[in-house]
């Protein structure tokens, strides 16, 4: 099993930057990828980013340029940030977690761009 506890969501204006994190816990082995999808209301569940363990990332195309992932291996933690915000960017941001032995989602966090 794995763990992922996410942190970071809030509200800002348009224009404003936010971090999140999510830490990962439990029986990991060296090989994963991990990432964020979002979701707004009324729509589906889309990918925002991931990266690989060879921090190969890859990203939305309507987050590309504002949005960089990152992550810390020792920490197990991943981490995304948010810059240039807009409106649309308002969701719910699940972190997620790819291994060999299956994937995990986190909790969610909310994240409101609105002025």
């Amino acid at each position: 099993q794995v763990q992922l506890v996410e942190s970071g969501g809030g509200l800002v204006q348009p224009g404003g930057s936010l971090r999140l994190s999510c830490a990962a816990s439990g029986t990991i082995v060296s090989t994963y990828t991990m990432g964020w999808y979002r979701q707004a209301p009324g729509k589906q569940r889309e990918l925002v980013a991931t990266i690989t363990s060879g921090r190969l990332a890859n990203y939305a195309d309507s987050v590309k340029v504002r949005f960089t992932i990152s992550r810390d291996s020792a920490k197990k933690t991943v981490y995304l940030q948010m810059n240039s915000l807009k409106p649309e960017d308002t969701a719910v941001y699940y972190c997620y977690f790819s291994g060999l032995r299956g994937n995990y989602w986190g909790q969610g966090t909310q994240v409101t761009v609105s002025s």
